[in-house]
């Protein structure tokens, strides 16, 4: 995928405030999200909820039969023994229990999300605002009667009422209440990264005039709201298959439970109708079934923690199947602003005749690098440009001509940009070129710098070394994705010669150089052709295809809403690096959901071992009962309370998550089969051996 030298391309809590103070907010928040909770797990009792769950439906029903054979022990015949409702009632309760257990899991994982939702309501409000007609009049209207495209004009301490696009005017915004970032954010018209306002932001200074981009209830916060709340929570691929799964193992078990009576009768060793259902509740997978959905909400909720708002589920799991991240050089592996190092000669120019052509050619250059370059030429003495320079007329960077620079009255031009396109510039005013001028790009290519020609009408002065700084500690991110299976690319408009240098010291995969903003999403494509998941970063409105066509979009927040739209996950920080985050998380979500799924399958194995030789011992098997096992029922009683206490005991594990390893799939195979395969399996044994002795000790069975 290396382009060559003359190719023509170039992984929450929502912020409420100021982010110092989250992390008190949400432990202030903790003791009312567990109340919530509490309410919630009973709430979730209710039969059109509990359907949603087969697993734990099952497990419900059940419960609603035991409590009626309370009532009446012999409601599906006669049953010898003693006790027989004070034994019902108490397997009645042990499974209820087991479904509350459940359903407090995901009560706690939502609840967050719904702590999260009503801090985000609270920065919304019904205003007034000035919405402009095309006859030039104004007219207050309430925020919730604008639709896209009305027109409204807003002044210093208004609230921003609706998303929008600013079309007049510069101001600073107040973008605390969404990104928890105190500094102001200065808006302006015809900026990628600079013209999109979010409603329920506030303007801290002079005016402006936005296009609104959303309706009524569809605006940004609206839809944060609805994400972190869990309204548009659908359930991923993932879980589908899962949930399918531990239904159609549970309809087994309960097709061999049913056969069970007429082998019992025919072992003469009968079982009620109260001890089967407690063994089929102990031997299907309820553990997994209890906490799958809790594992889902709490990846969203860690997602969320990283000040990242992701549209779905889907988009989250997403991140831990990635295998291929497309990241752009500035901004994600530099540190973005490339400043002026060094001037170099060329056609045996001084440096302060370099540095005095370099200070004309960036006298209305305003970003980072032009700023820098005219400090660097002040340190050379040019202090001051030799013309009138309100008489001149600044000429604009473009993707197109790939330079800027400085027109006079006179005709005298000032120009810097790349090599290539300064060469073009000077053949086409009659002007030479010499060796030197190459000599000094590959300098600084090799360097792995940005090298900027710098000229006056038609002769080159010097090359200026603009350094580019790697971000600390990438180097390192970069090996542990690969250590993952995760392959990066990494995309610039440097030369062939810089992107290989900055390449080699990033310790990225593969490169290309010259990107255009075409080239995100031919390599989006090609990486999928070939079966990867593909995960990008973007800001602009040309990233929007390449946003949509990835499997993982994060768009920035101060981009354009289009690129917002079209991405499925938005990060408030505007961090282009947090992509490399948001791939650890989604792995830890998918480690969790098999860890624990593990755990939940080897719990199983080692109640069947645990049950089946005591309940059939008449049969001939009750020298397996290696745990000597007081009785059938008390077995039975046993593995229904570990199971039921085991689900409130791994819920802190399915919310925060198991530890992540950067490690690859087969090595955290075999970890999780070690540590949750084999501790699953051993961990039954144990328990229901000490609840057993429990039981007997309390004459429960």
């Amino acid at each position: 995928m290396k382009s060559q030298p003359n190719s023509t391309k170039k992984p929450f809590h929502l912020p409420t405030g100021p982010r110092e103070s989250r992390r008190h907010t949400r432990k202030m928040d903790s003791k009312g999200i567990y109340q919530r909770a509490l309410r919630s797990a009973f709430e979730k009792l209710h039969p059109k909820i509990a359907v949603k769950n087969p697993v734990m439906f099952l497990v419900w029903v059940g419960t609603i039969v035991t409590a009626m054979m309370t009532v009446n022990p012999h409601l599906f015949g006669p049953v010898a023994g003693e006790n027989l409702r004070l034994l019902n009632g108490f397997i009645a309760a042990i499974l209820l229990a087991t479904v509350w257990f459940a359903n407090f899991a995901e009560a706690v994982a939502e609840g967050r999300g719904k702590a999260q939702a009503d801090s985000l309501r609270s920065t919304k409000s019904d205003t007034l605002a000035r919405q402009l007609f095309p006859d030039g009049s104004i007219q207050e209207v309430k925020s919730t009667d604008l639709r896209r495209g009305d027109i409204i004009k807003i002044v210093v301490g208004d609230m921003i009422p609706a998303d929008g696009e600013v079309i007049q005017g510069v101001a600073s915004v107040d973008e605390s209440a969404i990104t928890g970032e105190s500094a102001p954010v200065l808006k302006e018209p015809g900026s990628d990264v600079a013209s999109s306002v979010t409603g329920g932001t506030r303007i801290i200074s002079d005016e402006l005039v936005i296009r609104v981009t959303a309706d009524p209830g569809k605006g940004f916060i609206d839809r944060m709201i609805a994400l972190v709340e869990g309204a548009d929570r659908a359930k991923t691929p993932n879980e589908i298959a899962l949930t399918v799964l531990l239904a159609v193992l549970s309809l087994v078990f309960l097709i061999v439970v049913a056969t069970l009576p007429a082998l019992a009768n025919y072992a003469n060793s009968p079982v009620s109708v109260a001890i089967l259902i407690a063994l089929l509740v102990a031997l299907i997978p309820t553990t997994i079934g209890g906490l799958l959905s809790a594992i889902g909400i709490a990846g969203m909720d860690r997602v969320a923690q990283f000040n990242v708002v992701a549209t779905s589920g889907r988009a989250v799991e997403a991140c831990g199947d990635v295998n291929t991240l497309v990241l752009d050089k500035t901004g994600t592996i530099t540190l973005g602003n490339r400043l002026a190092e060094e001037f170099i000669s060329v056609n045996n120019h001084s440096a302060e005749e370099i540095a005095r052509v370099s200070l004309a050619a960036s006298l209305f250059d305003e970003t980072p690098e032009g700023k820098s370059i005219v400090a660097l030429a002040r340190k050379y003495g040019a202090n001051d440009v030799d013309f009138d320079s309100s008489t001149a007329e600044g000429v604009e960077f473009s993707a197109r001509t790939r330079m800027s620079g400085t027109n006079l009255p006179d005709g005298s031009e000032f120009r810097k940009g790349a090599v290539e396109a300064i060469k073009g510039f000077v053949r086409s005013r009659g002007g030479k070129l010499t060796p030197d001028l190459d000599a000094a790009y590959e300098r600084v290519s090799k360097l792995g710098g940005t090298p900027l020609a710098v000229c006056q009408n038609n002769e080159v002065y010097g090359v200026i070394y603009l350094k580019d700084i790697i971000k600390t500690g990438i180097r390192e991110r970069f090996a542990q994705l690969r250590r993952m299976g995760v392959r990066t690319v990494m995309l610039t408009g440097d030369n062939w010669i810089t992107a290989e240098a900055i390449a080699d010291e990033a310790g990225v995969d593969d490169f290309i150089a010259e990107a255009t903003p075409e080239n995100k999403i031919e390599v989006i494509q090609k990486e999928q052709a070939a079966g990867k998941i593909v995960a990008m970063t973007g800001d602009g409105t040309n990233d929007a295809p390449a946003l949509a066509q990835a499997n993982v979009g994060l768009a920035m927040n101060s981009g354009t809403q289009a690129a917002k739209e079209a991405a499925n996950m938005v990060d408030l920080d505007s961090d282009p690096t947090k992509l490399i985050d948001l791939v650890t998380i989604g792995k830890q979500l998918l480690i969790t959901r098999g860890a624990l799924t593990t755990f939940s399958i080897a719990n199983d194995i080692a109640k069947y071992f645990a049950i089946i030789p005591t309940m059939f011992a008449a049969a001939g098997i009750g020298d397996l009962n290696i745990m000597g096992l007081i009785s059938p029922n008390s077995a039975v009683l046993a593995a229904l309370i570990y199971n039921a206490l085991i689900i409130p005991a791994l819920i802190p594990l399915a919310l925060k998550g198991v530890e992540f390893k950067p490690l690859t799939a087969n090595q955290l195979l075999q970890r999780n089969i070690l540590i949750y395969g084999v501790g699953g399996a051993i961990a039954p044994f144990a328990a229901i051996k000490a609840i057993d002795i429990l039981v007997g000790l309390l004459n429960l069975a």
